[in-house]
C-alpha cells in the first residue's frame, strides 16, 4: 500500500504561482512512476503531468507545456508541480497518483494503482 496526501492549494490570481506537494508513505517511494491528474467540476479526470521513478523522464499535457514543471525527490518521499502563469482554466481539484507499471511514464488515468485525495486550486479570473 501506499498512501499519497496532496497540499500547497488554494485561490491564486490569473497569472500567478502555485507549488503543489505530494508526500507518500508506505512502499519504497522510488519504485513508482507518479502522475498528477486534475478534474473541474462537471468535467471528466484529466491528465496533468508524469515524472519517471528516477525523475529523469518527464511528460506534460499540452494544456501545461511550458507553465508546469513536475519533479519529484526520492529521498523526501515527494513529488511536486510547480504551477506558473495560472488561468482561470487551471481551476479544478488537483489529484496525485502513483503507479507500479513498468512503462517509464503513464499519462492514462487507470493505469495508475494508488491515489491521493485531492488539493483545490483556483484560479480567478
Amino acid at each position: 500500500q501506499v498512501q499519497l496526501v496532496e497540499s500547497g492549494g488554494g485561490l491564486v490570481q490569473a497569472g500567478g504561482s502555485l507549488r503543489l506537494a505530494c508526500a507518500a508513505s508506505g512502499r519504497t517511494f522510488s519504485s513508482f512512476g507518479m502522475g498528477w491528474f486534475r478534474q473541474a467540476p462537471g468535467k471528466e479526470r484529466e491528465f496533468v503531468a508524469a515524472v519517471s521513478r528516477s525523475g529523469t523522464t518527464k511528460l506534460y499535457a499540452d494544456s501545461v507545456k511550458g507553465r508546469f514543471t513536475i519533479s519529484r525527490d526520492n529521498t523526501k518521499n515527494t513529488v511536486y508541480l510547480q504551477m506558473n502563469t495560472l488561468k482561470p482554466e487551471d481551476t479544478a481539484v488537483y489529484f496525485c497518483a502513483a503507479t507500479g507499471n513498468t512503462r517509464v511514464v503513464i499519462s492514462t488515468a487507470p493505469l495508475y494503482d494508488y491515489w491521493g485525495q485531492g488539493t483545490q486550486v483556483t484560479v480567478s479570473s
